[in-house]
């Protein structure tokens, strides 16, 4: 398949009955590069994400163009890029396995007494040092009262005996991006609250993973593990959302939510994600990257695998 320079690989777009798209080469701003192209070629209009139009960018394509009417695609491209080729998905494979191995190796080292900023940053330094082009978010590590929280900004709060320490990074590898989270215990046996914490998020996460599969409504995918949860209790501690599409962005189409529309196609990444924050004391989430595959491929295809046991670190 051919591969733009550096960057990750385009369709035919002849495979779809159209002939192919014409290359744009051009320095600088590619939006506006587009408007002057179309405007030279007698094109009355260019379709653009309004959502994703900065107001610089909608004035340098005004002034490029200034007789060229803008119209909005909504949510097209996003749609053409929620299910991913084989070669797609090999980029986010290879990034899993760069975000797993950095993350085993953190495991390897002595944590106690450490920021949280401290590790985020160690974190990021080793998925580049194994060949990821840098991190796909900002990396997440939250500890005892922090832990658990949903896009916890690392702080100087210091890794103490008897925490949840919870991870949530990401590699990106030639433009995909993946990621994971895990949650452990520092330095010592983990509590019976921790153990029956951790065992509940862990099954609401495999019953979201398990519910993966072509044709499955993305709410029911939610529900599936929202429910687990719910039943014990938690449903005020619950995040908005079970999971979403990952790719050229951490947060693609499909949302797996319970008010989202829509059903799963295979070879679509996304990820499943549960988790519970108990304000004051910590909390748990499980994060995993995996591919929608039809059971008779042998159902998701886990793409990061580090371990989910509870590890007392």
């Amino acid at each position: 398949m051919p591969r733009t320079p550096g960057g990750p690989p385009r369709r035919r777009a002849a495979r779809r009955g159209r002939a192919p798209a014409r290359p744009l080469l051009a320095r600088g701003e590619a939006a506006v590069a587009a408007a002057g192209l179309a405007a030279a070629q007698g094109c009355d209009a260019l379709a653009v994400e309004e959502h994703d139009l900065t107001v610089s960018r909608y004035r340098a394509v005004s002034s490029a163009a200034p007789g060229l009417r803008l119209a909005d695609l909504g949510g097209a491209v996003e749609q053409l890029r929620v299910v991913k080729d084989e070669e797609e998905i090999s980029c986010l494979r290879i990034g899993a396995e760069i975000a797993d191995q950095a993350l085993g190796e953190l495991l390897e080292s002595i944590l106690v007494g450490r920021t949280e900023r401290h590790l985020a940053l160690e974190l990021e330094r080793r998925l580049v040092d194994h060949g990821a082009d840098g991190p796909a978010f900002p990396t997440s590590v939250a500890t005892g009262p922090n832990s658990g929280r949903r896009g916890h900004r690392p702080t100087d709060r210091r890794v103490e005996e008897g925490d949840f320490l919870s991870v949530c990074l990401g590699a990106t590898y030639r433009g995909y991006r993946c990621e994971i989270g895990r949650t452990f215990v520092i330095g010592t046996s983990p509590a019976d609250w921790q153990i029956e914490l951790y065992d509940l998020v862990f099954s609401a996460q495999r019953a979201g993973r398990e519910a993966l599969m072509p044709g499955a409504a993305y709410r029911e995918v939610d529900r599936a593990a929202r429910q687990v949860l719910d039943s014990a209790g938690y449903a005020e501690a619950l995040p908005p959302l079970t999971g979403h599409g990952v790719g050229l962005e951490i947060d693609e189409d499909p949302q797996l939510a319970p008010a989202a529309m829509g059903k799963l196609d295979a070879c679509v990444p996304v990820t499943v994600e549960p988790g519970v924050h108990l304000p004051g004391r910590g909390g748990v989430r499980i994060d995993d990257t995996l591919v929608v595959r039809p059971e008779a491929d042998g159902g998701p295809e886990l793409l990061t695998i580090t371990t989910k046991e509870l590890l007392a670190l």
